[in-house]
């Protein structure tokens, strides 16, 4: 298959996955907390959710790196700047991933989140908000300097097994003391 072509459905795909992964977010949060009565269901529905999120991080970042490396954008100046430096982009594009989820979680549980209690929830939601922004960094970095392999793919998943875990851990703790 020609490349603009196979470029062309990879874009039609990730936003068709956008628009189901929307869905999926609006049923994932009405059901959290049901979801969150048995352990084991909750790592695997958490679990489920962050593969699904990092596939669609790495399907829009494939997209967009086929876009720069097939010349779609050749009248811009600086297409290639974030190919050029895929540690940078990744670190700030995993911050700025992690800290809307920990509002986003935040607003969920609390209503909103007020000036006050933001550190606290920062300092709380802190060691799942690493362990998934190394994922997510991860992803992007191989993703965007085309080193990407089923192998780094295991890992990366592996990664984020693990935060799930902590995840549903930290939650059972915030309940239990919060009682």
């Amino acid at each position: 298959m020609d490349a603009k072509k196979n470029t062309a459905l990879l874009g039609l795909a990730f936003v068709i996955l956008l628009g189901l992964s929307y869905a999926e977010n609006l049923f994932f949060f009405s059901i959290l907390s049901t979801v969150l009565q048995n352990q084991f269901l909750a790592v695997g529905m958490l679990f489920l959710h962050n593969v699904l999120v990092v596939s669609l991080i790495l399907l829009g970042m494939t997209f967009y790196v086929n876009l720069v490396v097939l010349n779609f954008f050749k009248r811009e100046k600086y297409a290639d700047v974030v190919i050029s430096h895929p540690r940078t982009f990744a670190l700030v594009f995993a911050c700025m991933v992690v800290f809307l989820s920990i509002l986003r979680g935040a607003t969920l549980i609390n209503g909103g989140v007020t000036f006050e209690t933001l550190p606290l929830i920062l300092l709380i939601s802190a060691p799942v908000g690493i362990v998934e922004g190394y994922g997510i960094y991860l992803t992007i970095k191989k993703t965007l300097s085309r080193t990407m392999s089923m192998r780094g793919l295991g890992y990366i998943y592996g990664v984020f097994f693990v935060a799930s875990v902590m995840e549903v851990g930290f939650i059972n703790l915030l309940i239990t003391f919060a009682s």
